[in-house]
């Protein structure tokens, strides 16, 4: 056995090719991205088939495929993919699986990264698939081979949900010998368990719920699920997770301490056996009350006299993410000896000095921005909704564009802007829409808005990559996750078949032709698309770089008013371009109507 030094996310994914993984799809979503990317660095051999698919939905049923076939698979996505996947999520936990097949929905507490902060142990208990829950990177490695044994055993999906600080922490993990990969057994015909029909349901139904209360025994002797402290204390700690890591290190030994790896099915012999003798419990855990609530359903079933705190009674945060601090602080409340401990700790974290603040804003030379202001100045004077998406360009909403009115969720801005348009038809709505979230999302709400005829103008933000996450390729790029090229999708070629017959193309970087190709469109009928084609900067480094002339600059402060650009920056009273910055788009160049901005000669 070796150790190294992992990120959370790094230890899954070692974690599940040393479970003998065959496959493993997914979809790109912070903070669960580099899983899949490490299984990709460390498949030399090429015997993993790796994949990005074009959503969770469809990494979902690869992954089930491959587990009915034999084999063991992973899948890959934050939380809000699994919303995207829940449709074959909830009736593969009624067919099951034979290879082992564990879904890693990585849970974003703060959100720090998300559109929301919710709770995958929900979706656990909603779909009835047992749960696991590390609290460390350590515990996230062994956790991995656990879930695809129990996935494997009982013939089901399991769940892995670690949180942000697991994933994206770093920890010493004593790694074992890569198991040895069994062949699988291949697909067997039998349409008794593999076709979903509403008998076959009805009858996995009962097993699973006797499966299971099985599992609720078996997961009360899980060594992740533990009581520790003093048998004789008359108060006690519940907690799971990244939260059990930060109690660790706050709780006083005295205190009888309750952690949860598996909140379900929850491991109920365990939790009789941590309350009998209890007066009370204070329950620390991330996001929703999920320990807390299943401790009030035992302690009325079995009649114990214990008074149960929470989130559901105030006592801790009912959003955002814990902390050693922030749980020093619950306990000074819940123990109040321990009170003057937790503040001197506080007092010294105030001490410490603030971080500048960096509001979030597109590269500079990000041709997003180019495109949005295209579209702001053929917009002028006319009465618009800017509808946006998930990704780099929701930073569009930023001043000084302001170009992001709504934003919902993945493809959901041209089903907006068809609301929209129903309801105020006299508004021009704009749709803006990156490449990867089109073949992610994006193509159903097109289809229902040139079927139902709808007026809008679809701005197709093509980059060549999926920035947001980390430049992963779809398939627009020409490039699998495996390294092999393929055929590149073309996203005019899809539209000319859905039956969009209006389509125009410019580069964003030259700014005339951008705003005219907008104004081509925006006043007529129908779905009509313009697509802005530039390669992101930061796969594709223009050689241009750009200065601010002194003596010609008037400091009008168009290109700071207009832009927004970072490398733009004010120096002792003029415009000065930061050359370390600069990806020499020369957007600012053909904004500024002094002719200030010039290109810089090569031989300089």
């Amino acid at each position: 056995m070796a150790k190294e030094l992992l990120m959370g996310n790094e230890a899954i994914g070692l974690g599940a090719i040393h479970a003998g993984v065959s496959l493993v799809s997914g979809y790109p979503g912070t903070p669960s991205t580099e899983i899949l990317e490490t299984v990709a660095r460390h498949n030399n051999d090429g015997r993993i088939h790796i994949e990005w698919s074009v959503n969770e939905k469809a990494a979902l049923e690869v992954a089930a495929g491959g587990a009915y076939a034999g084999a063991r698979t992973l899948v890959t996505m934050k939380q809000v993919g699994l919303n995207v996947a829940s449709d074959p999520l909830m009736s593969l936990a009624y067919v099951g699986v034979k290879g082992g097949m564990v879904i890693v929905a990585a849970d974003d507490p703060g959100p720090i990264s998300s559109q929301t902060e919710q709770d995958t142990r929900h979706f656990g208990a909603f779909s009835k698939l047992p749960v696991f829950d590390p609290s460390s990177p350590e515990e996230a490695y062994e956790m991995v081979e656990d879930a695809f044994e129990y996935s494997e055993k009982y013939g089901t999906p399991v769940l892995l949900r670690p949180t942000t600080r697991v994933c994206h922490g770093c920890a010493t993990v004593e790694l074992k010998e890569e198991a040895t990969r069994k062949e699988p057994e291949g697909f067997l015909k039998d349409t008794s368990r593999w076709v979903i029909f509403p008998r076959l349901s009805y009858q996995n139904h009962m097993k699973i719920e006797k499966r299971n209360v099985e599992l609720s025994h078996v997961f009360s002797s899980y060594r992740y699920n533990t009581v520790e402290g003093k048998a004789d204390s008359r108060k006690g700690i519940a907690t799971g997770g990244i939260s059990y890591a930060y109690t660790r290190e706050a709780v006083p030994e005295e205190i009888r301490l309750l952690r949860v790896g598996t909140p379900h099915p929850f491991p109920e012999d365990l939790a009789v056996s941590f309350l009998e003798g209890l007066d009370e419990v204070l329950v620390i855990e991330e996001l929703d009350p999920v320990i807390e609530t299943e401790l009030l359903k035992i302690a009325g079933k079995y009649h114990l006299p214990v008074n149960i705190k929470g989130k559901l009674t105030g006592d801790t945060r009912n959003a955002g993410e814990n902390s050693t601090e922030s749980v020093r602080e619950d306990l000074g409340r819940f123990v109040p000896e321990f009170m003057a401990w937790g503040q001197t700790e506080r007092v010294a974290a105030e001490e410490m000095p603030s971080l500048p603040v960096r509001p979030p804003v597109l590269c500079a030379g990000c041709p997003h921005r180019a495109s949005f202001y295209a579209v702001k100045q053929a917009a002028k004077g006319r009465k618009a909704v800017f509808s946006g998406d998930i990704g780099c360009y929701t930073l569009g909403n930023s001043k000084p564009l302001d170009m992001v009115d709504t934003c919902l969720c993945m493809g959901a801005d041209v089903t907006i802007a068809q609301g929209l348009h129903i309801i105020e038809p006299e508004t021009v709505n704009f749709a803006f829409i990156g490449d990867s979230t089109f073949f992610a999302s994006g193509l159903t709400g097109v289809i229902n808005a040139v079927y139902n005829q709808t007026d809008i103008v679809l701005v197709v933000l093509d980059n060549s990559t999926t920035a947001m996450t980390g430049h992963q390729p779809h398939p627009g790029t020409g490039k699998t996750m495996m390294g092999e090229v393929a055929a590149k999708v073309s996203i005019e070629k899809i539209l000319e078949g859905i039956g969009v017959s209006r389509i125009v193309k410019a580069d964003p970087l030259n700014l005339n032709e951008a705003v005219e190709a907008v104004k081509e469109v925006m006043d007529e009928a129908g779905v009509r698309v313009v697509i802005f084609k530039s390669p992101c900067i930061a796969i594709t480094r223009p050689t241009a770089r750009y200065h601010v002339s002194a003596d010609s600059c008037t400091f009008c402060r168009q290109c700071i008013r207009e832009l927004g650009c970072p490398a733009i920056v004010i120096e002792n009273g003029k415009a000065v371009i930061e050359p370390s910055l600069c990806s020499g788009c020369g957007i600012c160049a053909q904004v500024c109507k002094f002719n200030a901005i010039q290109e810089v000669d090569h031989d300089e």
